[in-house]
């Protein structure tokens, strides 16, 4: 025997009027109530939906719809706060952001009370904080309630009234209204760092690494990044990035994963511009992606900011890399003609040939040895910018008479002398077929040129010129 056939699910008629009624009661409060009011009331009906709802299920409708919208109020309710790069705070579908310099001291209010939220702040800390115990105002007090006013009123941007719901005053102290879920990315970042430490395998390590390196969008608050109890706070989580980066990398290289080991490297700096680990590892994944021409471009520019801002060469180890991605692509046997044709300069410019350091070296090497079977004469001169006197000139100053000595180094020269850089501020000049005299007169005649078109520099610059010394090879 068949079963009967379903029967239509009837809604009862007192949901229905229930449902109804609702909605006329919402329509009424918005006809008589100001804009506040109705903002609440919309939420009171919202919950008057999600209640019917329940009902219904237990009449054999889905309750798919009420967990919807149940989740999407919990996530409207949340406070989202960023403070690692950006600063921001998002509540209810609104953000505000601390792009405006002249809203400097409410950001930092607002950072305080979110960072602190778990305190309660006393007058005079907040004093301290805003104006360092310097602040000589006839009546500190009223600066301060100005300045929390301001504050309220800037949060009000996220809903009517948020200001005063946020920020609560209690027996002179203030705080942070912790009642509110609130989701900090400081803490977020902590929370999978640490799971990624005490993660039982390398897959779920990496996968809490990876979560904390895509919260982690700059320093943290770093518009606030002068303020005493930002810096400790900022160098911590800054200190926790790089060694979550060098953990990643470490996986990631070891998996010769080089395409997102390439994107995390090239995330990191924008971040830490003057970590040379990052740029070495950039290079691996570039050669290993066959990619050798991005590898030098990477070097170069890796070369160019130790140079310009610390006057120091890269490591054994980087230097070892680029020669690495220096060498020849070529797979297969290749004719002499066609090696020529790759040896071949393509844009011949006037004036010397400008090199690497490295390459200077192993050209220096080379000649050292021609010269003791042959006899033939080659200088070198050094080439240095100083401070004058005791003066220190600006880091500006000093780099731009650094470019402008290169540029008439270079140009000053026969197209047969080279030229490396090889500190921040020193240039090394191979002369062949040169003698001491004719060496000393080509310095001079560069150091005349450089001051003819720079009258007013203030840089000091002198010069060095000694032999090169043979290298005689015995067999």
């Amino acid at each position: 025997m068949s079963p009967p056939p379903p029967q239509p699910v009837v809604m009862p008629e007192s949901i229905m009027q229930t449902s109804i009624h609702a909605q006329i009661f919402l329509l009424f409060f918005c006809i008589r109530s100001p804009l506040s009011k109705i903002i609440y009331h919309s939420k009171l009906y919202n919950q008057i939906k999600i209640f019917h709802l329940s009902r219904l299920n237990h009449y054999g409708y889905s309750a798919t719809l009420k967990r919807e919208r149940s989740v999407t109020m919990n996530k409207t309710d949340e406070i989202i706060v960023n403070m690692l790069g950006d600063f921001s705070i998002s509540w209810h579908g609104n953000t505000i952001y601390d792009t405006d310099n002249r809203m400097r001291k409410i950001w930092l209010l607002t950072a305080y009370f979110i960072y602190r939220r778990n305190n309660r702040i006393t007058q005079n800390a907040l004093l301290d904080l805003l104006w360092d115990g310097d602040d000589d105002r006839a009546n500190p007090q009223g600066a301060l309630k100005t300045m929390l006013y301001r504050t309220r009123n800037m949060l009000g941007k996220l809903e009517d009234n948020a200001g005063y719901e946020l920020i609560l005053s209690k027996d002179g102290n203030y705080s942070w209204n912790t009642s509110l879920p609130l989701v900090l990315d400081v803490e977020e970042f902590e929370k999978a760092y640490q799971k990624g430490l005490s993660a039982q395998n390398q897959d779920e390590k990496l996968a809490y690494l990876s979560e904390a390196l895509d919260l982690y969008n700059g320093d943290f608050l770093p518009r606030l990044s002068m303020e005493s109890w930002v810096v400790p706070i900022s160098a911590h989580y800054h200190k926790v990035f790089l060694e979550i980066t060098d953990m990643v990398l470490d996986i990631l290289l070891k998996n010769e994963e080089w395409e997102k080991a390439s994107e995390i490297c090239n995330r990191s700096l924008k971040i830490e511009p003057y970590s040379e680990n990052l740029y070495a590892a950039l290079m691996k994944c570039q050669i290993s992606l066959d990619n050798k021409e991005a590898a030098i471009s990477t070097y170069e520019t890796l070369s160019e900011m130790l140079y310009s801002n610390f006057g120091v060469l890269p490591s054994d180890e980087t230097r070892a890399l680029y020669r690495e991605a220096s060498k020849s692509g070529n797979k297969q046997a290749v004719s002499l003609d066609t090696i020529r044709d790759q040896l071949r300069e393509d844009n011949i410019a006037s004036g010397a040939l400008f090199c690497d350091y490295d390459f200077f070296k192993v050209l220096y090497r080379s000649q050292a040895r021609t010269i003791a079977r042959s006899g033939d004469t080659i200088h070198i001169a050094l080439i240095s910018v100083n401070h004058p006197g005791n003066k220190e000139l600006s880091k500006k100053s000093f780099d731009k008479a650094v470019d402008n000595l290169k540029e008439q180094i270079v140009s000053n020269l026969r197209q047969g002398d080279i030229v490396s850089q090889c500190s921040g501020s020193q240039f090394i000049i191979m002369l062949p077929h040169a003698n001491y005299e004719n060496s000393c007169m080509v310095c001079g005649r560069i150091l005349r040129a450089f001051f003819r078109k720079y009258p007013h520099s203030p840089a000091d610059i002198r010069f060095n010129v000694l032999p090169l010394e043979p290298r005689d090879i015995s067999f």
